[in-house]
């Protein structure tokens, strides 16, 4: 029951923001959004996760990770429903209170793993990986279809996400039942009687960075690349099914990845893999354009997925206790999304500057190289302030 309700938390954490890309150009038309504003939809969420992902670990230590999970989720569907207001204003709201759910699911699901299942780290964060990616997959692939199915055209596609929250909501309920009576039998994990600074670790930044640029290669692919696909050429339809190709392909990759990590001491090996990956895959695009599209997208998600993977292993990998995995985590996210908020308006800018789509692609070329660099400072097997 409590790897179904991680599975279920999963399932909140990337489908409503991947059902955006597809659907973006309707909500530029009916809402008359320029590419820089359009952006914004994407980078909101991010912004969001930067501002209160260090709040995160401070309200589970005060109430439960348990408890602030739920919370979580209630903003991520009320989020859902509030932003298919054909109105600006309301889809914006709305995506705030989405990014704000999501930001306390995203720091808290790692400690909590590592807190419930010690012996199992690498395995159940590669199931609750693959959730996500099965999620937002089917989201970005089946947003044009299901605003069709729906009749509601892009707040179909965008707020049928609705159902996961409600459903989770209710079967996250005995999690909140057993979180209170660990606490009243004094079986809850301790909580810290110091903390372990993490701005004053170089291993804790360079975490952070990685952070930040592989959200930051995602999420402007994530909101974009459909974009740029039809802007080449390539019917809405397909284009959303292309972005998919992305998420399916990070499906065995984030469920290996994890694994393979808690395994091998040293990574180094697992970083060529990524900047190989996304260094081939962006070449392809600038390139070729749409020519060999699908070798790219598959390229650049099994990059992107083995990076997001190895990251959030990072977390309880290098560091000694559940509450100093939530706090690399909490810093990570808010410090990393901050870079990564930059992205989607970015790319857009520069579209809008150049004129062109090949210009922007420059950036995740840039973010690459970084990316790598940063990677190779991790790799070796340490911990924070060890």
């Amino acid at each position: 029951m409590l790897l179904a309700g991680i599975v279920l938390v999963a399932s909140n954490l990337r489908a409503p923001i991947t059902s955006v890309g597809p659907v973006v150009s309707q909500i530029q038309d009916v809402l008359h959004l320029s590419n820089t504003l359009a952006g914004f939809i994407t980078t909101i969420p991010l912004l969001a996760f930067a501002l209160l992902s260090p709040i995160a670990p401070k309200l589970a230590e005060k109430w439960s990770i348990e408890t602030v999970l739920w919370v979580a989720i209630w903003a991520i569907g009320l989020g859902l429903w509030v932003r298919t207001s054909t109105n600006a204003i309301w889809l914006f709201a709305g995506t705030a209170l989405i990014g704000s759910g999501i930001a306390f699911g995203n720091v808290l699901v790692p400690p909590f793993i590592k807190q419930r299942f010690p012996k199992k780290i690498g395995l159940v964060t590669g199931i609750y990986s693959v959730a996500m990616n099965i999620t937002a997959s089917l989201a970005s692939g089946l947003s044009i279809a299901i605003g069709h199915w729906t009749g509601q055209g892009w707040k179909g596609s965008i707020g049928v996400w609705l159902v996961f929250s409600l459903i989770t909501i209710i079967c996250w309920i005995p999690q909140l039942i057993r979180s209170k009576e660990r606490a009243l039998h004094g079986t809850s994990a301790a909580r810290p009687q110091k903390s372990t600074s993490m701005l004053g670790s170089g291993l804790a930044w360079y975490i952070t960075i990685f952070m930040g640029l592989q959200s930051l290669l995602f999420y402007c692919s994530v909101a974009w690349l459909p974009v740029v696909l039809q802007d080449w050429g390539m019917a809405s339809e397909v284009s959303g099914w292309t972005l998919s190709f992305i998420q399916f392909s990070q499906l065995p990759i984030v469920f290996i990845g994890p694994i393979i990590a808690s395994r091998v001491k040293n990574h180094t090996s697992l970083i060529w893999f990524i900047g190989g990956t996304l260094a081939l895959s962006l070449l392809l695009i600038i390139a070729w354009r749409t020519q060999f599209i699908i070798p790219a997208v598959i390229l650049f998600g099994l990059g992107t997925g083995l990076a997001f993977s190895l990251v959030m292993m990072w977390f309880v990998l290098r560091t000694a206790t559940t509450w100093d995995a939530a706090r690399i985590s909490g810093m990570a996210q808010s410090f990393g999304y901050a870079l990564a908020a930059v992205g989607p308006p970015l790319f857009g800018a520069l579209h809008d500057w150049a004129g062109n789509w090949e210009t922007p692609f420059f950036l995740l070329v840039a973010a690459t190289i970084v990316l790598y660099i940063t990677g190779m400072k991790v790799a070796k097997p340490k911990v924070i302030n060890s």
